[in-house]
């Protein structure tokens, strides 16, 4: 007699616990709605982050390789700007703006310290819509190294 009433209590019991209480319903859909937008604002905000320490990462990269052909004799400023924007155009930045310090490296002689320095609009890399999360308006890059003998 003990047993079947003991069934009968466990099985009442687990029921209760499957039921919906009314004062719950539709409680996870006003979590959900609390919720989403900020996990989205979130989600968006780390793609946009991630997205300007990419971007900056190749422009070092990029102004690297300027450099070092910058300071090779017998190069031109042209062939270093070129050789900077195509590295860019390849990685997926476009509108970079390249400017090298001394502007002329014909005249340049050796020992001389030469920058080569990358800029672009934040606005015009991110992959988020409206770009609420750029904390610079502008990403700069640059890189120096000492011109070589010839």
């Amino acid at each position: 007699m003990a047993r079947s009433s003991l069934r009968i209590a466990v099985f009442r019991v687990g029921r209760l616990a499957n039921r919906k209480l009314p004062w719950r319903r539709g409680a996870a859909t006003v979590e959900f709605a609390v919720i989403a937008p900020l996990m989205m604002f979130i989600t968006l905000g780390m793609i946009e982050v991630g997205r300007m320490v990419m971007v900056k990462q190749l422009m070092v990269n990029a102004s690297r390789e300027g450099a070092r052909l910058a300071i090779l004799p017998d190069v031109t400023s042209e062939e270093v700007e070129t050789t900077v924007l195509e590295q860019l155009v390849g990685a997926g930045i476009h509108g970079a703006t390249v400017s090298l310090s001394p502007s002329s490296l014909t005249d340049a002689p050796a020992g001389t310290p030469i920058t080569v320095t990358i800029s672009v609009e934040a606005s015009t890399i991110s992959w988020v819509p409206k770009p609420l999360f750029s904390l610079q308006r502008e990403i700069v890059a640059s890189t120096t190294m000492r011109r070589e003998d010839s």
